[in-house]
């Protein structure tokens, strides 16, 4: 398309932690059900881990143009997954506590959950476009929300079981589940780097793709965050011990609604 597409960043508080929102299309809140305009379908993707909105950016760009700039198509960070802005804190100030373990895995399924429940109407149906350990979390949104009105699931690259199995598992499991706070003072002295030395780190890192989107080199520097790695570790450690057993119930319930690549 000539035309640039519109897309709207935002940094909000969701169950307390700070979350990235990419939104493509010119709606931008969906809550109100007496609005005229709203559409009848929002595409949402639910990331993988590291759970950055801006990996799919790109992505959603692209939706929204093959969907014939139709429905909106959104993207939610993972809570504490992203760097905050200037003047906003991962966790927000409070002495209301929403929910117990926002940063785990369990805590990310109701952080999306809560998400759709105060940023769209319940009227508004969903396609739900999942990635990576985003198809373990959707499996379990629609388990644990059947009100949720899910047209269609769409799992990329789906992991939703034995990942501690996987030769990569095995390697991994006790690194993360014991060794990740190794990286943080490294991630901690890179943090002060400026940012033009840290997308050559990044640029340095994909040399072996044949190409990159940029927007992943700026993606990336959240990486040398250190609340970032702690938050993306931390869960990924979680999906080592939680994701076992394939939830076949969950699938066989809704066949007709899920499609995996």
């Amino acid at each position: 398309s000539e035309e640039p597409v519109p897309l709207h960043e935002e940094f909000i508080y969701c169950c307390g932690a700070a979350t990235h929102v990419l939104k493509c299309g010119p709606w931008k809140d969906l809550s109100k059900d007496e609005s005229k305009n709203l559409p009848r379908l929002l595409f949402m993707i639910i990331p993988g881990n590291p759970g950055l909105a801006g990996y799919y950016r790109t992505f959603i760009q692209a939706l929204y143009c093959g969907l014939n700039q139709q429905y909106p198509v959104w993207v939610v960070s993972h809570a504490g997954h992203c760097k905050p802005p200037s003047g906003m804190e991962m966790i927000e100030d409070t002495d209301i506590k929403e929910l117990e373990d926002v940063f785990g895995l369990n805590g990310q399924v109701e952080h999306k959950l809560n998400f759709l429940k105060k940023n769209v109407s319940k009227n508004i149906k969903l396609v739900l476009i999942a990635h990576s350990i985003g198809c373990y979390i959707t499996l379990e949104m629609m388990k644990r929300a059947s009100e949720l009105q899910v047209l269609r699931s769409v799992l990329l690259f789906p992991t939703i079981e034995r990942m501690a199995q996987s030769p990569q598992g095995k390697l991994m499991t006790p690194l993360l589940c014991k060794l990740r706070y190794v990286l943080y003072m490294p991630v901690y002295l890179l943090s002060f780097l400026p940012e033009g030395v840290k997308a050559s780190l990044v640029r340095f890192a994909l040399r072996g793709m044949k190409t990159y989107d940029e927007s992943s080199i700026t993606t990336s520097i959240n990486l040398f965050s250190v609340d970032c790695i702690a938050n993306i570790l931390y869960m990924a450690s979680q999906e080592m011990m939680k994701v076992v057993e394939r939830d076949s119930t969950t699938i066989k319930q809704n066949l007709k609604k899920v499609t995996l690549f």
